[in-house]
């Protein structure tokens, strides 16, 4: 026969694992557009097992939240941020917080980014014009320990195995490279990119100096036309 104890500790037992199961998924959402995180907000509120618990309009903001103590299970991060990039903020959180799930949400194709963010380790990438269904089964799915990969981002990682697969030239940056050749891109001077990025103007010069290279490019404006027409920028 059971004494009181031991019955009180089995029903907490009890009573914690209910309460494990039927918590909400917790989500911060990360989007520079106010608009699109009410979209985002409005599109899990009548999801039970979904809770937006905070928002956030830039990696910093994202950032400082968390190192106040906010407890959250998946970060919706658009990957296009002022300042710090998304991709820099996907990588510090799987740096800082590895077991946080990180699900991105952009404008940008499959085609664009997702492998490249699958491999830095995000848990999915979707993108923003997806129906309200597909993004609650996405949240859903990266906040109880699976992937979220679409067909087309299956087609792209295994197209990546292929061992004569080349892809688009700017594969072939680095990612410190891609983040210099995004921001030349979007016109941004090299004494912002420098103090965006946490590097010397002259060391940004030479990443240029080895994009150039790469791609087989001779300006930036040459770079803005790839970029746009690969749709790597807004």
């Amino acid at each position: 026969m059971l004494n009181p104890n031991e019955v009180g500790s089995r029903e907490n037992e009890a009573r914690d694992a209910y309460q494990a199961m039927h918590t909400p998924i917790r989500v911060l959402i990360v989007d520079d557009h106010a608009i699109l995180r009410a979209g985002v907000r409005e599109m899990l509120a009548e999801e039970q097992d979904l809770q937006v618990v905070a928002e956030a309009g830039s990696a910093e903001d994202a950032t400082q939240q968390l190192r106040n103590g906010l407890q959250v299970d998946v970060v919706v991060l658009d990957i296009t941020l002022p300042g710090q990039s998304g991709i820099d903020l996907l990588k510090q959180l799987k740096r800082d917080q590895p077991e946080l799930a990180i699900l991105v949400l952009s404008m940008h194709p499959e085609r664009s980014f997702a492998v490249r963010l699958m491999r830095a380790g995000a848990n999915g990438y979707v993108p923003k014009m997806i129906v309200p269904e597909e993004l609650v089964k996405a949240v859903r799915a990266v906040g109880t320990g699976r992937r979220y990969i679409t067909p087309l981002v299956a087609e792209l990682l295994a197209s990546e195995c292929a061992a004569d697969e080349e892809g688009p030239m700017h594969n072939r940056l680095s990612e410190r490279e891609l983040q210099v050749f995004t921001r030349i891109a979007r016109g941004v001077s090299p004494a912002v990119m420098a103090n965006e990025l946490g590097l010397s103007v002259k060391t940004v010069s030479t990443y240029r100096a080895r994009i150039l290279e790469k791609m087989g490019m001779r300006s930036n404006a040459e770079i803005a036309a790839y970029a746009v027409r690969n749709q790597l920028v807004e």
